[in-house]
């Protein structure tokens, strides 16, 4: 995971480790956020609070929704893994069979959230997805557990299957077509990038009177605007 530089814009005071999260959510939702303490760069201020989720120990602060819409205009929702921010982006891997690579192929406007409830903090991002080059999936391809590259050519990803031994039987394929040798990358699962087009940022507060600040692109750069709650 990598991001632009390591500064923390938003981070008023240390979190401890063994921090009590309901204190956490308190403080958070006590201080809320204003203008003058975001970040220029919507990047740099994903980072902060993206640190701030690992630093409050919640269990996996990199998984977000990520909603893709359909030929006919049906969008559906699932969860996946960031493994990858930086200035360019925001990055996911997947099987290129799978529904949602199909409808980002077809159709890249999508939308990502991360919902770190415990915090009473959303992150929620418009953009547009395509796919990375085959050399990056590769690179993240080879640093993933030996299972999960397995995996990866076992899986027919959103095809109906029968029972699930059927893909039991072709993990125990792959595990012999491929024995102690090295697992290639398949030609069918890479990663993709959502290029952001806005990012807004949420932060709960009392009574429902919440913060939200969006950025926009535009073409001096980030424009930021405050959301009515």
């Amino acid at each position: 995971m990598t991001a632009p530089d390591n500064s923390t814009p938003y981070l008023t005071s240390p979190i401890e480790t063994d921090a009590d999260p309901a204190a956490l959510r308190a403080r958070f939702m006590a201080e809320g956020l204003d203008r003058e303490r975001l970040d220029a760069d919507p990047i740099r201020q994903f980072q902060c609070w993206y640190q701030q989720a690992i630093d409050a120990r919640l269990p996996e602060p990199n998984a977000l929704s990520l909603a893709t819409v359909d030929a006919d205009g049906q969008p559906s929702l699932r969860t996946v893994l960031l493994k990858l921010y930086d200035a360019d982006g925001f990055v996911f891997f997947t099987n290129y069979d799978s529904r949602k690579a199909k409808e980002m192929d077809a159709n890249g406007r999508v939308a990502l959230l991360f919902p770190w409830v415990a915090l009473a903090r959303q992150v929620k991002i418009l953009g547009r997805a395509a796919r990375i080059p085959t050399a990056e999936s590769l690179r993240y391809f080879m640093t993933r557990p030996r299972g999960s590259r397995i995996g990866a050519w076992s899986s027919p990803q959103s095809q109906v299957i029968s029972s699930r031994s059927l893909l039991e039987e072709k993990v125990a394929e792959m595990k012999r077509r491929f024995g102690d040798g090295e697992i290639p990358l398949p030609h069918f699962w890479g990663g993709y990038r959502v290029v952001p087009e806005s990012i807004e940022f949420w932060q709960g507060r009392d009574s429902r009177l919440h913060d939200r600040f969006r950025y926009s692109r535009d073409a001096d750069g980030w424009r930021v605007e405050r959301l009515a709650p």
